[in-house]
This record gives structure tokens, C-alpha cells and sequence, in this order.
């Protein structure tokens, strides 16, 4: 058996943990005025920190990409880039969407409360933080391989007209599906250097998953949107919009087993999916009422779908 690159990836883990406690220590030391510590906690919440939600649905099918994409165990290094990489992208894009939004969350009830819409972050500051955000993840994506950074290059340029797409198209969760699925191909040509067909698959299935969960967590605003004139499927929907939802989410699960079949994967997997596709079907019924908790409940629970298939694409892979 051919000796496993462990010195490597235990070099970079120790020097990792060994500058993120140095890190942290210089962080500890520091005497912040009241006025920087509350500029702080406010840039935190325009990049959501509170609520990690959009990292975890970010982070889930990066986490496939990178297990399907190698043999064995990923590289600790490529787990550390592409999970840090996701938080600081997840970030910027939450930036991007309140200054697009600037003009409107205030009138939306669930945004209202947001640092933009309240003023207590100025428009140049959300663009500046936005800047230093992505280029702290682009910064990331230069460990990799050349053909990474191009396909990041794609990635930022759709997260970031995103936002601006809810003014022109009610189909503003199939852009978004699109950036948050770009990490797929990314962790492919990161780990082999090329994006084989089966990844692409991949790529189309969560795509699908995030136009269903979106347009769940579309419907929350729903009243808010119609009033503000922002487009959503969930409004394109209309009282069809559970019915379409599920046809959606048949699709991707029927992806994820076509996935599956391409990557060899054994029984562990397709528990994950079918364990998934029982918690879609809860998630549909629980929305029954289209009451604005019970959908947000329903948004927050795919959490637990992308989590599922994990757990299946580890065992599998591991067993």
C-alpha cells in the first residue's frame, strides 16, 4: 500500500492550530474601545455570525464535493481552505444582499432590525467589509490550483449579482443555487485538477435543493415582497408553491441517487438519502398552514438534510 502524504497534512494541521492560537492570543491581549467593540458586533451581524445557518447550507455539499472527489480522507489542508473559504463567502454575500437590500429591509419585518436598514452601519462601510471579505476568501483559493481559482473567479462574480437579480427576475434562488453550488466543481479541481460529468450532476441536484429550501424560506417574506415589489419563486409560485416544492425536491433527491450510482457509493449512502427525503416530506407537511414560523422552521431543518448525506457519503466511503 503506497504511504499515505499524513507528515504533510500534519504539518499544516499543527502549524494551523498553532497560528490560530497565536492569533487568538494577539486578539485576547487587545484593549478595543467601547466604540470599536460595538463596530465590531455590528459588522458581525451584517455577516450573519449569529445566525450560521447559510454557512452550514454552504458548507454541507462542499463536504460531499470534497469526499466524493478523493479516495480516501481529504487533505486537512483543502477541509481547512474550503471551510474557512465558506464562511468568509457565506459573509460577503450576506454584506452584498443588505446593500442591495438597504432600500427595503426596513419595510420587511424580519429585516427590519438589520444594521443597514437601522443605520448603525454606513453603506461605504457594508462595501468595504464586503471588499475585504472576498478578497480574504479569494486569498484563500490562491493555495490552490490554477484552474480553482478560476472557477472562484465565476463564483464571486455570480454571489455578487445575486442580490441585485430579486429587482429583474422571479427566479432570484436558481442564481443563488448557482453560487452556492460552485464550491462543488471548486473541490473537484482542487483535488484532482478537472471536474468529471458526475460532478456536474452533483452540482445541477443542489442547485435544485437550494431553489426548494430558498423558495421555503421565500415564503416567509412573502406578504413583505409583494409589497416592496422584490420578486421570489415564492411568489411566482403562488398557492402552488408546496406542490412545487416537493416536485423540486423529488428531482434532487432523484439527483442524489443518479449521484449515488456514479460514485459507487454503498448502502450507508442511500440511508442518508432516503433518512433526507423523510425529513423533506416533514418539512412539506409542516408547512401545510404557510404560516411564516412553520416555513422559516422548515427552512432551518435542511440543516439536517444536507447533514444526513454526509453522514452517508462518510460511512459509505468509509466502510
Amino acid at each position: 500500500m503506497p504511504p499515505k502524504k499524513r507528515p504533510t497534512q500534519v504539518t499544516f494541521w499543527g502549524t494551523f492550530v498553532e497560528m490560530v492560537g497565536e492569533v487568538w492570543l494577539w486578539i485576547s491581549n487587545l484593549k478595543f474601545s467601547p466604540v470599536l467593540k460595538e463596530r465590531f458586533y455590528q459588522y458581525s451581524l451584517l455577516m450573519r455570525v449569529d445566525r450560521p445557518i447559510g454557512t452550514l447550507l454552504l458548507l454541507w455539499p462542499t463536504l460531499w464535493a470534497l469526499w466524493l472527489a478523493n479516495e480516501q480522507i481529504p487533505p486537512i489542508s483543502l477541509i481547512v481552505i474550503f471551510s474557512v473559504g465558506v464562511f468568509l463567502t457565506r459573509s460577503a454575500g450576506c454584506v452584498i444582499n443588505d446593500y442591495a437590500d438597504r432600500n427595503f429591509d426596513g419595510k420587511v419585518e424580519r429585516t427590519k432590525a438589520r444594521p443597514l436598514a437601522v443605520g448603525k452601519v454606513s453603506e461605504k462601510e457594508a462595501l468595504i467589509l464586503f471588499i475585504v471579505l472576498s478578497l480574504l476568501a479569494f486569498s484563500l483559493v490562491l493555495m490552490l490550483n490554477l484552474y480553482s481559482v478560476l472557477l472562484s473567479i465565476v463564483a464571486i462574480g455570480i454571489a455578487t449579482i445575486y442580490p441585485f437579480m430579486k429587482r429583474v427576475t422571479y427566479f432570484p434562488q436558481v442564481v443563488l443555487g448557482a453560487a452556492f453550488s460552485m464550491s462543488i466543481p471548486m473541490a473537484f479541481a482542487a483535488s484532482i485538477n478537472e471536474v468529471p460529468a458526475a460532478a456536474w450532476l452533483l452540482y445541477v441536484a443542489n442547485l435544485l435543493w437550494v431553489l426548494a429550501y430558498d423558495t421555503l424560506y421565500g415564503m416567509v417574506d412573502k406578504k413583505d415582497d409583494l409589497k416592496v415589489g422584490i420578486k421570489s419563486t415564492a411568489i411566482l409560485f403562488g398557492e402552488a408553491d408546496l406542490q412545487i416544492i416537493t416536485i423540486i425536491q423529488s428531482f434532487f433527491l432523484f439527483g442524489m441517487l443518479l449521484v449515488g450510482a456514479r460514485f459507487d457509493l454503498g448502502l450507508f449512502y442511500y440511508l442518508g438519502v432516503m433518512i433526507a427525503a423523510g425529513l423533506i416530506a416533514w418539512q412539506i407537511y409542516y408547512c401545510r398552514t404557510r404560516k411564516r414560523e412553520n416555513c422559516f422552521t422548515a427552512f432551518l431543518n435542511n440543516n439536517w438534510v444536507g447533514a444526513a448525506i454526509f453522514c452517508g457519503i462518510l460511512l459509505s466511503k468509509s466502510f
